[in-house]
């Protein structure tokens, strides 16, 4: 069994919960997924079966979209609903519609992040939530991220109360903390903020429509359809240049040799070569020989 399996991952459970319901529902151990969804947000899981677990860095290292509600008014050590409240300000509010997507235009396109405390990057070796959870607090290193759009998804022309929330629709880039973004956008407007709730609506090429629950993908299986599911491991791939290949160039690709650096390469970090629209490498410039490609990726029980 080859293939990627959209996945929607239900509230409540860890990306490695469903990896291992999965192993058990398919039969197989060979799954992986592409990327730590945390057990409070729901949403698009792409889990990578068989020969795909190859391609599954590359859907982690893709764009995904969020709907994000913003909470205004109270921050948590967490900067979500689940942590304890830190600060509050709840002071009436009052923005007009075209001032809170003056505060989502600023925020668009290259911008810092500092991680939360509560956040699975490594300080020292050891994890920043390892530190949170002893009450440390430690020096985070800053990084930049990419967000392509940040849409305000109500209807209303004013926000006004003590505390103010509305959904953003965010498409962004690898690394980037939603719950983060939340604190900025608070920040922005003056005011403590949190990320009041998350859904992940998109992972690559994977779509909230494609996908499936665990109980959905239980009765597919079951029913001996499990093969409707899978997507091709291309699709993950969908972000590179592909160049279709014939002999003699196939048998040389197929052995993994290293070769003159073809054309396309000399514009991207990675170059898939096909047969018959299927993968059977990724190739990379060489990294000590200019002028040269290597194998990245081998494919070769993918025909």
């Amino acid at each position: 069994m080859d293939g990627i399996l959209p996945l929607w991952k239900e509230k409540g459970m860890t990306s490695h919960d469903c990896v291992f319901k999965l192993r058990k529902i398919l039969g197989t151990k060979k799954v992986g997924h592409t990327g730590t969804l945390d057990p409070n947000v729901e949403g698009v899981l792409p889990i990578c079966i068989g020969q795909a677990t190859k391609v599954a860095e590359y859907i982690t290292d893709a764009g995904k979209e969020y709907v994000a509600t913003i909470s205004i008014g109270t921050a948590t050590e967490t900067e979500d609903a689940d942590g304890v409240v830190v600060a509050s300000d709840l002071s009436p509010k009052r923005w007009t519609r075209h001032e809170i997507e003056q505060v989502l235009d600023r925020l668009t396109g290259e911008i810092e992040q500092i991680p939360p405390m509560y956040s699975a990057v490594k300080v020292n070796g050891r994890r920043l939530y390892e530190y949170a959870r002893k009450g440390q607090e430690v020096e985070r290193p800053k990084r930049i991220v990419r967000i392509e759009e940040i849409v305000l998804l109500d209807s209303r022309d004013l926000y006004e109360g003590d505390q103010i929330t509305f959904d953003v629709r965010v498409v962004c880039g690898k690394g980037t903390y939603i719950r983060t973004l939340a604190v900025q956008i608070g920040e922005l407007l003056g005011y403590p903020a949190h990320m009041a709730s998350l859904v992940r609506t998109a992972s690559g090429s994977y779509r909230k429509e494609d996908c499936r629950t665990l109980d959905e993908v239980k009765e597919i299986q079951e029913a001996g359809e499990i093969e409707s599911l899978l997507r091709p491991l291309e699709t993950a791939l969908l972000d590179f240049p592909a160049v279709e290949v014939e002999d003699p160039l196939y048998d040389k690709v197929d052995n993994g040799q290293v070769l003159p650096q073809h054309p396309q390469l000399a514009d991207t970090a990675l170059l898939v070569f096909t047969k018959d629209e299927k993968a059977i490498a990724i190739y990379k410039k060489h990294p000590t020989k200019e002028g040269l490609m290597k194998p990245e990726k081998m494919f070769p029980l993918n025909r």
